[in-house]
């Protein structure tokens, strides 16, 4: 599948990718929106779509927040002014939330995961950030069973309208 038949217009801005496993393995209690601090290739493949968030995280160091583990692929028409694919790269938010994220953090078992990356108002990079909890095998397990019961309620009601008909 191509990259960029993968990208999604929502609103005023596009979605250049989604974390879905996050959803699968955190609770979510809440989210922000953060600017992503990029060079030229690197934009340039964001809005291309050649990025993964897979096994990302985001972390605050020396009072700034780093988002590590993202793989943002190669620019492929640039020369060798290219970046490194999984560098650590600088989010930006406001040092106000910066302490109120530092100080929940510090709870036990929260961590900051990024559920998508996405292009707003055709300029800046942004990236939705999540207060997130991990789940457990059997919370997993529940989450699957719920949507599965889901699936087949929805099923019945279609079966049921269709022989209404």
């Amino acid at each position: 599948m191509d990259h960029k038949t993968s990208i999604q217009k929502s609103g005023s801005h596009k979605v250049a990718a989604q974390n879905r496993k996050a959803r699968h393995d955190y609770f979510v209690l809440e989210t922000l929106e953060c600017g992503l601090v990029l060079t030229g290739t690197e934009i340039k493949s964001v809005r291309a779509g050649n990025l993964n968030l897979k096994d990302s995280y985001a972390a605050i160091e020396k009072d700034e927040l780093w988002l590590l583990g993202m793989h943002i692929s190669p620019y492929e028409k640039s020369s060798y002014y290219n970046h490194k694919p999984e560098r650590t790269r600088k989010l930006l938010v406001s040092r106000r939330e910066l302490i109120r994220l530092k100080s929940k953090i510090r709870e036990k078992g929260l961590t900051l995961v990024p559920l998508s990356v996405y292009i707003k108002d055709g300029r800046r990079a942004k990236v939705e950030l999540a207060l997130a909890k991990g789940k457990s095998n059997y919370d997993k397990r529940d989450a699957i069973a719920e949507r599965d019961a889901q699936r087949d309620m929805a099923r019945a009601a279609r079966r049921r309208d269709q022989s209404n008909e």
